[in-house]
């Protein structure tokens, strides 16, 4: 086999706090992550070693450079291999997940391809460096790998996998604007912070897979920030309340919102509703989607 496709599905935070900071300045999290069934597809390719890493995306103005983690991605899987297997690649990335979004689409794409590495150079790199390199390239990276629900702490490359919650009616929201998520840190003051969640009390409800608890033990300390920057987000926030959701929060450090509901039909009315159409009408961002327990997993 010298070629592999995978989808590389989306994560929304159902939680997000920030316990404290590194010296080197990442801040320390607490977060709970769920994959979402929204997914690019990566399609991934060996090519002779002198070749190198080549990229290439179907939306403009993303990066193909080093400055993609997919390319950052590969690079490091195959100095890792470079020992035992000598091999370039040719990385194809369809994106549906929109940029600059809070939803590590990014970080997807370079775990599919990771693992997609993987599959096609096996033993090249043992599976338990597969972590190591994930964390290297990215913090929301080790996540995608696995995909499902988990608790993610440190900088995100510490996992306690939670029962899955698959199936729960979506809907995601982003406005016509994106969000650093490094200069959403930046902003952070630890002295504070508000809108925490009860992280215990979120994992709970996961557990228990009951949508209204999680709505009241949730919260996301980067919210105020992101409003801070983008005003807008509370008029969509209030467009997707008004519809009818068990919850709807921010995911990550925004801009998308996210919110969730008792069944496909209830969702799918709450996305024809004149509030959501005419936010839609002026450049937001509207899919459809639901939670799954999978991360990057092979496509034909």
């Amino acid at each position: 086999m010298d070629r592999i496709a995978l989808e590389a599905p989306a994560k929304i935070n159902w939680s997000l706090d920030v316990v404290g900071k590194r010296p080197d300045g990442y801040h320390l999290l607490s977060t709970v992550m769920q994959a979402v069934s929204l997914a690019d597809r990566v399609d991934v390719e060996l090519r002779p070693a002198a070749e190198g890493v080549v990229l290439e995306c179907d939306r403009e103005g993303i990066p193909c450079d080093v400055r993609n983690t997919c390319h950052r991605a590969a690079s490091r899987f195959l100095a890792e291999a470079a020992g035992s297997v000598r091999a370039g690649v040719r990385i194809r990335i369809a994106k549906r997940i929109p940029e600059a979004a809070g939803l590590a689409g990014g970080s997807t794409d370079a775990a599919a391809t990771i693992l997609a590495l993987a599959r096609l150079l096996p033993g090249a790199v043992s599976s338990a460096r597969l972590p190591g390199i994930a964390v290297a390239t990215g913090a929301d990276v080790p996540f995608c790998l696995f995909g499902g629900t988990s608790l993610c702490e440190g900088i995100g490359e510490i996992l306690t996998p939670l029962p899955a919650f698959e199936g729960v009616p979506l809907l995601l929201l982003k406005g016509p604007f994106g969000v650093s998520t490094p200069a959403a840190f930046r902003a952070l003051s630890l002295d504070d912070l508000v809108d925490r969640p009860d992280t215990a009390g979120v994992c709970r409800a996961v557990a228990a897979r009951n949508l209204a608890a999680l709505s009241a033990a949730t919260g996301n300390v980067l919210w105020p920030v992101a409003l801070a920057q983008h005003p807008a987000l509370a008029d969509g926030l209030s467009a997707l309340a008004s519809t009818g959701p068990l919850i709807a929060r921010m995911s990550g450090s925004g801009p998308t919102l996210f919110a969730g509901y008792a069944d496909a039909a209830e969702r799918d009315r709450a996305a024809a509703s004149p509030a959501l159409d005419a936010l839609r009408r002026t450049g937001w961002f509207l899919a459809s989607c639901e939670s799954v327990a999978h991360g990057p997993r092979e496509v034909t």
